[in-house]
């Protein structure tokens, strides 16, 4: 054979065997797993394969490979291995991973803690009230490094009763590829220290304005008294450069950053305080609903479009938001959104996908019970300050929790609402423990479908 000839053939099935090297890498590659780490399958039928990869993470260490098995629809299985812990103590658990050819590395690729006492039982707890077990956690994803792996961590206060810690390593779901695990981590740090924030509302409709700027200067007493009392952010209503005015949305429509955010950047500054206010933005010949977030240093921080129109606004011109920002503060991760907003549950799931802790909503009016939906679905705050009279069976100006409670809620017009909330505490629920947590892992990838047909 022609030199030249051979030399290109062995060229090709080199390059063809390092290709496809990842899915023989089992039989070919694997070393006896580190002591202590132990397979398992969900079922047989869905059993993947695993590998111990010697030198296989990023850093030239070991690691923990599974691959979904060829043939089969699907593959589900996990490296499991327990690690003592001292109860009462705050750990940091930590690992890279790194996914090839996974289509949904969030569902895919999890890591699953439970907490257990010697006997290695689950742990006994009160939870809403009545006798619970103390649920697994699931850890958050965080940075990706240049070289694909992504950074699974999070610190976790361990129950008192607690003797050890299972730590599972999963692929699920996978019809291709596999996932790499470096060596998982577990050691002592401190519990994570409590975030106490206090969330104010504006309840006022503003009256006999003769301009945006009027309207704008009515909200000055409750700032003032939102800092008096350490407000770390007060919410105030929609539109409220045009309500009461007689002018159209058009009429007090301004660039944001513009006069009115100028304004409330003075306020925000000499308070300390965030504001979100609702304002008529315009965009070269565009007009938007929109919220504007001003921070403590006077300056815009972002702003949120509104994503869903009412027909009032359609009817006037209004322009649709598209994007879901979330800005981070000195508390924490901010959403916005509006009004008509809440009764459609892609806005406020959008704005918690993007790690919203907290959402701030102006809202003219509005059904409270789906106000309180988003807050329990998403696992957020909802800051909410309407025009809506308190006596009737309608919105609030109020803050809600996970559990959808209304902490306060303005009684009287010209108030402040506030309440502490704990961002650091998450909401555990009986049988279903970190609920927030969960939904990240196991919400839906194809989320919302356009209709087949107009109904």
């Amino acid at each position: 054979m022609n030199p030249t000839r051979r030399l290109l053939i062995v060229t090709a099935l080199s390059a063809a065997f390092c290709s496809l090297s990842w899915l023989i890498s089992p039989l070919l590659a694997g070393e006896p797993a580190p002591k202590g780490w132990q397979q398992i399958a969900m079922r047989e039928a869905v059993k993947p394969e695993f590998t111990f990869l010697p030198h296989g993470s990023f850093d030239g260490k070991g690691a923990l490979v599974i691959a979904a098995a060829p043939n089969q629809a699907e593959s589900h299985g996990a490296w499991i291995k327990t690690f003592p812990v001292k109860g009462g103590q705050g750990y940091r658990f930590h690992v890279w991973r790194k996914t090839e050819q996974l289509k949904v590395p969030r569902r895919n690729a999890v890591v699953k803690i439970t907490w257990l006492d010697k006997k290695g039982n689950l742990i006994s707890a009160r939870v809403q009230g009545a006798d619970d077990k103390v649920r697994p956690v699931f850890p958050a994803d965080g940075i990706t490094n240049e070289a694909g792996w992504t950074e699974v961590t999070d610190v976790y206060p361990v129950p008192v009763e607690a003797t050890q810690a299972k730590v599972e390593l999963h692929l699920r779901w996978a019809s291709q590829g596999r996932v790499l695990w470096s060596l998982p981590e577990l050691t002592p740090e401190a519990a994570p220290s409590q975030r106490i924030i206090r969330l104010a509302s504006a309840h006022l409709r503003p009256r006999n304005g003769k301009s945006a700027m009027e309207n704008c200067r009515q909200f000055a007493p409750l700032i003032a008294e939102a800092g008096r009392k350490k407000a770390d952010l007060i919410c105030l209503p929609e539109c409220l450069t045009m309500c009461g005015t007689g002018l159209d949305y058009a009429d007090v429509a301004e660039p944001v950053p513009g006069p009115s955010t100028e304004y409330f950047g003075k306020l925000a500054k000499a308070h300390h305080l965030y504001i979100v206010a609702g304002l008529l933005e315009k965009s070269g010949n565009l007009v938007f609903n929109t919220a504007a977030l001003i921070g403590p240093d006077g300056k815009l921080v972002g702003k949120y479009r509104k994503v869903c129109l009412p027909r009032e606004e359609i009817e006037h011109g209004i322009s649709p938001g598209h994007d879901y920002p979330v800005f981070d503060t000195r508390f924490g991760k901010l959403g916005m959104m509006i009004c008509w907003d809440v009764h459609f549950p892609e806005v406020a799931r959008n704005l918690a996908n993007n790690g919203a802790e907290v959402i701030a909503m102006p809202i003219w009016g509005g059904n409270p019970t789906l106000a309180k939906a988003r807050a329990i679905e998403n696992q957020v705050f909802l800051v909410t300050s309407t025009y809506t009279d308190p006596n009737r069976d309608w919105m609030k100006s109020t803050i809600i929790d996970k559990e959808g409670n209304m902490l306060s809620i303005g009684k009287d017009w010209g108030t402040l609402v506030y309440a502490d909330v704990d961002l650091s505490q998450p909401k555990l629920w009986r049988f279903l423990g970190n609920f927030r947590e969960r939904i990240y892992r196991e919400r839906p990838v194809e989320g919302f479908v356009e209709p087949a047909e107009s109904r």
